[in-house]
């Protein structure tokens, strides 16, 4: 069992000039995620995620929406290890399947009997089948941010819209953008570099709006 309070140690000092980094922890384990969301805050924040405050947590995803399974999460570690905290869920809405995989994003595949939970490969290679033969192939991704802070919370959204391409394309990124072509773009996010793709991304968005609010703060 964690710990009625978690001790986020200061980051180093910055210089006499460089204001101190905002200290937030994001309610993930998923590289990825840390990665990219390191790089859209930059060194203005300090972002920790759930292994660095000692939390191993199987936090469930019970809920009916984005903002729900967001919500659950950031409200785990936020009464659990008293720190301010972010959490996100991200979906996949495709149109010709009737707005699935959605909440089930990231277990698409599990749930019908195939791969494992966020096995990539594997959610593609359903989505592709399922997808086979559909002319209409608009989709989009939608994230959602639940922030927890000073007690008050606070949802941010961003909404990527795009089309399902019929093969999967590039390397870079994870999850679906092999086979997610971004609207106006030829390219899928698997075949853009990460400053690309974060600059028009669905979390890129929704991070943004989060440091614009805490910005203001």
């Amino acid at each position: 069992m964690p710990s009625s309070h978690t001790t986020i140690n200061p980051p180093a000092a910055q210089g006499n000039d460089a204001p101190a980094p905002i200290t937030l922890v994001f309610a993930t384990n998923n590289g990825h995620k840390l990665r990219e969301v390191r790089q859209l805050l930059g060194d203005a924040y300090d972002v920790r995620s759930l292994a660095d405050i000692g939390c191993h947590d199987d936090i469930a995803e019970t809920a009916a929406t984005l903002e729900g399974n967001a919500l659950l999460k950031a409200r785990h570690v936020s009464s659990r290890y008293h720190v301010p905290c972010f959490a996100d869920d991200t979906g996949l809405e495709v149109d010709a399947l009737g707005g699935e995989p959605g909440i089930h994003t990231a277990r698409y595949a599990e749930l019908h009997g195939e791969g494992s939970t966020h096995d990539a490969t594997a959610n593609m290679r359903l989505l592709l089948r399922e997808m086979a033969g559909k002319d209409v192939r608009t989709a989009r991704f939608r994230t959602v941010i639940a922030l927890i802070k000073d007690g008050e919370e606070h949802l941010f959204e961003g909404v990527a819209e795009g089309t399902i391409a019929r093969h999967a394309h590039g390397h870079e990124g994870f999850g679906y953008d092999p086979v997610f072509r971004p609207a106006g773009h030829y390219t899928t996010f698997a075949e853009m570099t990460a400053e690309a793709k974060n600059a028009i991304s669905h979390r890129g968005q929704a991070i943004r709006r989060l440091a614009d609010y805490l910005l203001s703060c």
